[in-house]
């Protein structure tokens, strides 16, 4: 192992002091590891695998960090590809699909900068480095952790360990400069402390309530994937508590600006909804189902919809003038993040019909052209996902019923009423006898 001067030494805990074993790790991560090692090269699982494995959890992704250079990696696995543009990644191939990631350990480029302004997100770097250097560039001291399988020990340069059993999520190095580099690690570190159940460091905490408006110097699809990263994690809920008191909630859904009722304890407060909707999105996570793009922002909507236009007693009447007010406030509030057109037209339609849905819905009576509407299905589950949110029955996806076929029109037939027969496909195109042609086409 070598360090930079400037660093501190790592504490090593060896095999007797850790839970980590080599029975847990990916059998094709072993096999890579093996085989740098057998190389020359150095080998570390690394990254969030060491802190789930650490904590008994079975880890979603096993990456691995080695000195070896992306080009020396590719000559040594045949099976492999190098992908990233901000800093190059090997991907080696196994059966079934399976990828294990190889990363070259990178410098702390960013800590070194030293002309740079103190406001500037951290640009593209591909710069290669120590051990301690790419712990030390890592966002979070619980992901800063190496586990390697010469001595199978723990190799920790900014005290992980110590925070995991203690249970707190703190930012490696200065929170303030380490967020304005890369806002994006506000988002990590919510989501970690919602995902473990720990305590975010109060210098952390106060780094990041402080520079909030720093999330919109980011790329808008780099913070779209984050906020999905946060929705599927199966700890959605916890997530929103955190992100509504640090206030990063309200930047991801700046409609929440226009008012929010902040009265948890109150089960009809707009809050409580919020809070009660998260939950029911966890439960189908949990359950292998999550939800598609388009019902999460709508539930995450809902409450805000609710309190500003009174959803649920708003009257039939008047709902096209409706819909493009409420078009317009959610094309607004979703545009910085990058959702597309068919999504944002989705989630308008769901909040836009969903006073029919109640209505309709406390008889159990749907009228036929309503079942015969294209978004029936979709509608009707918003509405057990928020009944379920208010204490009703778990709302069921596998019993999505299927809309019911319009009945037949005249269109598509002769004026005797018979159906026409299919038109004899063409194999000459059709010509203009004006200069150009047809369409422009000559």
């Amino acid at each position: 192992m070598d360090s930079s001067p400037d660093l501190p030494e790592p504490r090593i805990i060896a095999r007797a002091d850790h839970p980590i074993s080599r029975k847990d790790i990916d059998r094709e991560a072993l096999k890579v590891m093996h085989r740098l090692r057998d190389a020359g090269f150095s080998a570390y699982l690394v990254g969030g695998a060491v802190r789930d494995l650490y904590l008994g959890k079975t880890p979603k992704d096993f990456d691995i960090s080695t000195n070896a250079r992306p080009g020396q990696l590719r000559t040594l696995f045949k099976n492999s590809r190098i992908i990233g543009r901000r800093f190059r990644l090997v991907q080696v191939f196994f059966f079934g699909s399976k990828i294990v990631e190889v990363s070259t350990l990178r410098c702390r480029s960013e800590f070194e900068e030293g002309d740079r302004e103190e406001d500037e997100v951290l640009a593209h770097n591909n710069t290669f480095g120590s051990e301690a250097e790419d712990a030390f560039r890592r966002d979070l001291t619980i992901n800063a952790l190496f586990y390697e399988i010469e001595n199978f020990t723990i190799i920790d340069y900014t005290d992980g360990v110590s925070d995991l059993n203690n249970r707190i999520v703190r930012m490696v190095g200065e929170p303030d400069r380490r967020i304005v580099r890369d806002p994006v690690r506000m988002m990590r570190a919510i989501r970690h402390a919602a995902r473990s159940g720990f305590t975010i460091e109060e210098r952390t905490w106060q780094a990041i309530v402080t520079n909030l408006d720093t999330l919109r110097l980011c790329p808008d699809s780099r913070v779209r994937d984050e906020f999905f990263k946060d929705l599927h994690s199966g700890a959605c809920a916890p997530w929103c508590r955190l992100a509504v008191a640090s206030g990063l909630f309200f930047v991801l859904l700046p409609c929440y600006n226009e008012g929010l009722s902040q009265e948890p304890e109150n089960p009809l407060s707009q809050l409580s909804l919020l809070f009660a909707l998260c939950q029911v999105i966890d439960r189908l996570h949990g359950e292998g189902r999550p939800l598609p793009e388009h019902l999460l922002f709508a539930l995450l909507m809902l409450p805000w919809a609710q309190a500003r236009f009174d959803l649920v007693s708003l009257p039939a009447e008047g709902r096209d003038s409706f819909a493009r007010t409420l078009r317009t406030k959610v094309d607004s509030h979703l545009e910085h993040l990058n959702v597309k057109r068919a999504s944002r037209e989705e989630i308008t339609s769901l909040l836009v019909n969903f006073p029919a849905f109640v209505r309709h819905g406390a008889g159990q009576t749907w009228p036929a052209w309503l079942k015969r509407k294209s978004y029936f299905a979709d509608g009707l589950l918003f509405l057990q996902l928020y009944q379920e949110a208010l204490g009703g029955v778990p709302a069921d996806l596998a019993a999505r019923p299927e809309p019911v076929a319009a009945p037949p029109s005249g269109r598509g037939r002769g004026r005797t009423g018979k159906p026409r027969p299919p038109r004899p496909e063409s194999r000459t195109p059709a010509f203009s006898g004006k200069k150009g042609g047809i369409f422009g086409l000559k």
